[in-house]
């Protein structure tokens, strides 16, 4: 029941002009909300505001339910041509930038333009050949590319990140199940995307994420290259200080593993030691000294 559910989405469904345009608006308020409220940062939800893979499945969703080229092409560009100024208009009171919000929106505009073509070629995926996957492969590499960032996201802070990378993943192995009838077809089609899951998957656990900064200065912490320092817990990663040339000054030098909250840990050479809380995200950190 439910594979003949989701497998309906794919092309069982009366998408009139009506329904496209309430889930567009949908869409774009939601993305607006998942932008705006803070809890919502760094995790799965926020992943529709700066990346691709969910509106992937909204343009295949209006590909597979359309009547034609010419019906599948004009609702592609209305659907992103009527959500994508809303994601950014809903924003406007909310955010410092305030109208030059929409200064990221031409980036977006060029996609929407290019959904015309890439509306109108993919309804031929409806044909049910086997050149109907070639035409969906870049859509599963663009969600693969997701895949592979969101993954990584997901070791660095686990458990966010989970929600979205699972999504891609199955997203990878299902569209050709989804979308096509032909056994043969299908069954390539999952093997391509289960094999690219896999091999994605063991190139973000050979390399994992690790996040490089300079975290304390020699004037800020009163250290030099005689003292040392280390966190409280290795699992974080590791810090260490450093002489940088370009500014001539003695470094603490931090390469972080996973986020979280730890102490570190600055000792000087007669035995006295200071610690510090360190707070730890992807793309940034808080150091406070206890």
């Amino acid at each position: 029941m439910i594979k003949n559910a989701v497998k309906k989405l794919f092309g069982g469904v009366e998408l009139s002009w009506l329904k496209l345009i309430i889930m567009a608006v949908i869409a774009g308020a939601l993305t607006a909300v998942f932008a705006i409220v803070p809890v919502l940062g760094h995790t799965s939800f926020h992943a529709m505001v700066v990346t691709f893979e969910v509106w992937i499945f909204f343009g295949i969703f209006i590909i597979m339910n359309s009547r034609s080229n010419l019906d599948s092409a004009l609702k592609c560009f209305v659907f992103f041509l009527i959500s994508q100024p809303l994601v950014y208009l809903i924003q406007v009171p909310f955010s410092p930038l305030g109208w030059e919000l929409f200064g990221y929106y031409p980036y977006w505009f060029i996609w929407t333009l290019l959904c015309l073509p890439m509306g109108y070629i993919g309804y031929w995926m409806k044909k049910d050949k086997w050149w109907g996957y070639l035409i969906l492969l870049p859509m599963i590499l663009l969600t693969g590319t997701s895949y592979m960032e969101y993954f990584s996201e997901f070791q660095f802070s686990m458990p966010k990140y989970i929600l979205i990378a699972l999504f891609c993943a199955c997203m990878m192995i299902f569209y050709p199940v989804l979308i096509f009838s032909g056994k043969k077809i299908r069954t390539v089609g999952a093997v391509v995307g289960g094999v690219c899951v896999v091999g994605l998957t063991v190139l973000c656990l050979v390399k994992p994420p690790v996040y490089s900064a300079c975290i304390m200065s020699e004037e800020e912490g009163g250290f030099d290259e005689n003292y040392s320092v280390y966190l409280a817990d290795d699992k974080y990663g590791s810090v260490e200080i450093a002489y940088t040339e370009a500014i001539d000054e003695y470094m603490i030098q931090a390469d972080f593993r996973c986020a979280g909250d730890t102490v570190m840990v600055l000792e000087s050479p007669d035995g006295d030691k200071r610690e510090y809380d360190v707070h730890i995200e992807r793309d940034t950190y808080t150091v406070s000294e206890r």
